[in-house]
């Protein structure tokens, strides 16, 4: 498998199932769950292969202003952790295979990501990983499927002030704290899941005030969650959840530890809530 527990000692790059990790970092980590719950981080990742590392024309700083850095931490809150310790500019894992790799600014918020292009060959090491990740996610979710319905929360963050540090940041009316994505979700089948799902985060406080929690506002989910919903159609409720940057500067990439925390909390709160309604819509 690609997707591990810990380290492993070096070995050839994407050396197949058996051997699927980069060197000594893994490509991403699943933790381990009883609950019919999994929470991911697919853009929490920083790392580069060596190769792109060595191409890449974008400073640390902005590449990490483009990820979502310490969404890993959310994925504490309950469930089977999924974190990707890649950075979403190897491949990008909320994209279709076909548009994963970033190649021309046209796909990348106008950045011009690369020294020189990418070589056929570097694209397709770079699939690989989006295969062998889908392949080792749906080896987990199948589990559960046959156990009965699950959730995905599929955590994400943004940036608000993309005009700069000293520029007002952007409209609080069309940048909600927390964004819950819905858009190929099955509101018939699902509705009373997202509905405490949000009702249970907005309850709860975070920096002296009570967190704006609301659906579909900025984003409706990518490629993950479509996923999810079309393979397990009416058996996986995925809701892709977008924080708004409020717990960092997203400028300097320093978080501020003690909203993490409260954030962090708040999800391990409303967790009970949504397995508590995933019961009641299964019986």
């Amino acid at each position: 498998m690609f997707c591990a527990a810990r380290a492993k000692p070096e070995r050839p790059p994407y050396a197949g199932r058996a051997g699927g990790y980069c060197g000594p970092v893994d490509l991403c980590s699943f933790g381990a769950s009883a609950l019919p719950l999994v929470t991911t981080a697919i853009h929490a990742g920083h790392e580069l292969r060596p190769e792109l590392a060595a191409r890449t024309a974008l400073d640390d700083r902005t590449r990490r202003r483009e990820e979502d850095p310490f969404t890993d931490r959310i994925t504490a809150a309950g469930g089977t952790p999924v974190v990707v310790h890649r950075s979403r500019f190897e491949v990008d894992l909320n994209r279709r295979r076909d548009e994963a790799v970033y190649t021309t600014p046209d796909t990348c918020w106008g950045l011009d990501v690369w020294r020189t292009p990418l070589t056929d060959e570097q694209v397709e090491r770079s699939l690989r990983f989006h295969d062998e990740f889908y392949a080792d996610l749906s080896a987990h979710l199948d589990e559960l499927a046959r156990q009965g319905s699950f959730v995905v929360l599929d955590v994400h963050s943004y940036n608000h002030r993309r005009d700069g540090v000293d520029v007002p940041p952007a409209p609080r009316i069309d940048n909600p704290e927390i964004n819950v994505g819905t858009g190929s979700l099955d509101r018939g089948r699902w509705g009373h899941v997202v509905d405490r799902f949000i009702e249970g985060l907005g309850s709860h406080e975070v920096a002296g005030h009570r967190i704006d929690v609301r659906e579909n506002v900025r984003f409706e989910g990518g490629h993950l969650s479509r996923w999810v919903h079309e393979r397990y159609d009416g058996v996986g409720c995925a809701l892709a959840v977008e924080l708004k940057k409020v717990f960092m500067d997203e400028w300097t990439g320093v978080p501020d530890d003690r909203q993490l925390q409260q954030l962090t909390e708040a999800f391990a709160l409303s967790v009970p809530l949504v397995l508590g309604e995933l019961a009641c819509g299964s019986v």
